[in-house]
């Protein structure tokens, strides 16, 4: 009898550490469970370009970008791989695409669902039905399709609104774009090197280009300019960045902020430019629209000292699907070594348009860099950064 009541303490004993050693693993396991939640829900408040406080998860797995140039920005800073869908334009099946950034993803037209049309039109409810969720919407242009604050309320989404800006006069609201972007996904020191790689290659072109005197330099003027489609020659831009950063004498020049003009045909003839540069883009029109059809077939532009002496140039299209910031250093380049060739004999146009490429959408791979460089040049049959029959 005293044996049992031994072994009956003995088991009640035992049965008394096992409890407690299981009870210490359940605690130590919803312990551990309780932080991973609490990690996986960690979030921070992001001030978004419309001034917006916007709380949204911590280093975001799963994004889409909205809006003209969204999805570009998101792969300068190379995380293109985080979208789960896509807008529009990413899938349209197009003869000509001049997207430096999707060039170096086809992915983004195979792979993934569609979640809205182009320009920021969004589908709500195409949103809610993607798997999984995004945990933000990155919108550019927000004026267009829902605004931030009514996409988020619609989708519960968090949105982050940004002004996606450009290189001339709104230059630090797109620094402040790809800084916000940074801060978003946690890329805040790819942005800077993106920031900082504008701010050097733009120094560079003014500095080999500054000091030269007005009647040193020759005229010039672009034509062909794109806006929302395929323009012809009296479509030009004011403050044409790649003429600015190399302290040309575009003869269109005027100090305001206006991206793209239409100039009177009498007003291009008595300009007369030494030098007309046209946007590729121009030969989606094949007829009478096109830029080159009317150098080619307009009386009136035959008197032109340019068309005279043949000195008409094509250069990559820089406004498709808003602005293509690499194409536009390349474009300067470009007008560099034509317009100052003893300043830029030492750059490779081919070799620098390269690394532009490879720097901002090819994530450092040269070869990939190489290959956006080529489809780039030749998107239109015509080559770019060649003189154009006329």
């Amino acid at each position: 009898m005293k044996i049992m009541k031994t072994n009956i303490l003995s088991f009640l004993l035992i049965l008394m550490i096992i409890s407690t050693f299981a009870s210490g693993c359940v605690d130590s396991s919803a312990t551990s469970q309780s932080i991973q939640k609490q990690e996986e829900t960690a979030t921070i408040t992001v001030t978004d370009a419309l001034g917006r406080n916007v709380e949204i998860p911590e280093s975001p797995e799963h994004v889409i970008c909205s809006g003209s140039g969204a999805l570009r920005l998101l792969t300068y800073l190379e995380e293109q791989d985080k979208i789960i869908a896509v807008d529009s334009i990413e899938t349209r099946d197009s003869v000509y695409d001049a997207r430096p950034y999707a060039l170096a993803n086809p992915q983004f037209s195979t792979d993934y669902t569609v979640f809205g049309e182009f320009r920021g039109n969004d589908d709500p409810e195409k949103i809610l039905a993607l798997d999984p969720q995004p945990d933000v919407i990155i919108k550019t242009y927000s004026t267009s399709g829902y605004d931030a604050a009514e996409l988020q309320e619609k989708t519960g989404i968090p949105v982050i609104a940004l002004n996606y800006g450009d290189m001339v006069n709104n230059r630090e609201s797109m620094y402040q774009s790809l800084r916000i972007m940074g801060e978003v996904m946690s890329k805040e020191e790819r942005a800077e090197e993106v920031i900082a790689f504008f701010d050097e290659t733009i120094a560079d072109l003014n500095e080999r280009t500054a000091g030269v005197l007005a009647d040193e330099k020759t005229t010039c003027y672009v034509g062909g300019i794109a806006r929302a489609g395929p323009h012809g020659l009296q479509s030009t831009e004011p403050t044409y960045p790649p003429f600015l950063f190399t302290n040309a004498l575009n003869v269109a020049y005027a100090d305001m902020e206006l991206s793209t003009a239409e100039v009177a045909k009498e007003k291009l003839i008595e300009w007369d430019p030494e030098i007309i540069f046209v946007d590729l883009s121009t030969l989606q029109s094949e007829d009478e629209n096109s830029a080159v059809y009317q150098l080619q077939n307009d009386e009136s532009y035959s008197q032109l000292q340019a068309v005279k002496s043949g000195n008409i140039y094509g250069v990559l299209p820089y406004n498709w699907y808003t602005q293509n910031f690499g194409s536009i250093l390349a474009d300067s380049y470009f007008a560099g070594k034509l317009l100052y060739p003893d300043r830029f004999e030492d750059v490779d146009l081919e070799d620098k348009t390269v690394k532009i490429y490879t720097f901002l959408v090819c994530q450092g791979d040269e070869k990939l860099g190489r290959e956006v460089c080529d489809q780039m040049i030749n998107a239109f049959g015509t080559p770019a950064f060649t003189k154009l029959e006329v």
